[in-house]
């Protein structure tokens, strides 16, 4: 297959995240392609149902279901993510856990911010008060 420029390929088994609709934020798996704009996905671990969705809505993953037949089922679909293991990887990676922090950040309260500003700021000071050391001994 040639890559060319793009290194995600919209393919059956591609793990998909959702960025648009009331199942924003979810993953999915590509299940079948329908045309050039819509893609058949389901999620049956995070929820999502099978449908058809536009790829606008899409955000395509690294992670990729090896072996997920063309058009299978929820059950299929569902025994290969447990095997792949790819749910658990998903929560591993970077971009998974920056999306957990923004999720935090944004259900915290008006103290709770004060208290993280304040803890930077004591981590600033720290950090300069170290470096200054260590500069005026070099």
């Amino acid at each position: 297959m040639v890559q060319g420029s793009f290194k995600r390929q919209v393919e059956v088994g591609r793990v998909v995240l959702i960025n648009y609709g009331p199942d924003s934020g979810k993953l999915a798996v590509i299940v079948d392609i329908v045309d050039h704009n819509r893609a058949l996905i389901d999620g049956p671990t995070t929820g999502v149902s099978r449908q058809a969705f536009p790829y606008r809505r899409l955000t395509l993953t690294r992670f990729i279901v090896k072996g997920l037949p063309r058009g299978a089922g929820q059950t299929v679909v569902k025994k290969y993510l447990e095997k792949n293991e790819t749910i658990a990887n998903w929560e591993k990676s970077a971009w998974a856990q920056k999306l957990t922090v923004r999720k935090v950040r944004a259900g915290l309260s008006d103290f709770d911010r004060f208290k993280v500003q304040k803890f930077k700021n004591q981590r600033r000071h720290a950090v300069a008060g170290t470096v200054a050391k260590a500069t005026k001994t070099a």
